[in-house]
């Protein structure tokens, strides 16, 4: 199986190629930026790319969009992403399109060798394999996000104008309907982030932090 690695840090891009070539894959490249990484892919014959989230020059999301844009250019390539932490947005992102051939691991999982290379294999066959923590952070970041769902984009916005402090009758005015519509509004908002029966003051701050805390 050929390999293309991104890693910027040296030590680890070294053991990577060690353990792949210990393991009979064939490292074709071993690069530590993203766009070495687009060119070695468009240069070298390779299986799969495993490569870091985090690459020069800022260390925020270049590996993402790199994985990103090696599966536009060709779908279901298989893509194997490490992370040092678990990164909710990067993974929500790289899973988006809902294809195989995709695997976010931890770091740290690279340490049991056995399990990594398998992981390898099978992102390689056109499998998924998300690291356990990473399923645990999505479906907990799920949950949160659920009933924020069910809101409809009217409901969404007098949500945004009760978060600043409005009161019913100043979101009647700001968004030209009556005040009775807004009355509506609110209830189902309360009714569809399962907010308990108690006073619509307590409610409002319920909803209002449920708001607040979506991202």
């Amino acid at each position: 199986m050929r390999v293309v690695i991104a890693e910027d840090l040296a030590l680890l891009r070294d053991g990577l190629i060690r353990l792949f070539e210990a393991h009979d894959f064939e490292v074709v490249a071993a690069v530590d930026n993203a766009q070495s990484l687009l060119q070695a892919l468009d240069a070298k014959e390779a299986d799969i790319a495993v490569l870091d989230v985090r690459l020069p020059p800022s260390f925020s999301n270049e590996g993402l969009m790199a994985a990103i844009e090696i599966r536009r250019r060709r779908p279901s390539f298989p893509v194997l992403v490490l992370s040092q932490y678990v990164e909710q947005l990067y993974a929500k992102e790289l899973l988006a399109s809902g294809q195989g051939s995709i695997g976010y691991l931890l770091k740290d999982r690279i340490t049991d060798v056995r399990s990594f290379v398998e992981a390898v294999q099978q992102v390689a066959a056109g499998g998924t394999v998300l690291d356990p923590q990473v399923v645990s952070s999505l479906l907990t970041r799920v949950q949160r996000e659920a009933p924020m769902e069910r809101l409809t984009e009217r409901e969404r916005e007098v949500l945004a104008l009760m978060a600043q402090g409005r009161s019913n009758a100043a979101i009647a005015a700001r968004l030209f309907v009556s005040e009775k519509a807004v009355g509506k509004h609110t209830n189902s908002i309360f009714t569809k982030l399962d907010l308990p029966q108690a006073t619509d003051d307590n409610r409002r701050v319920l909803a209002v932090l449920a708001y607040l805390h979506q991202d």
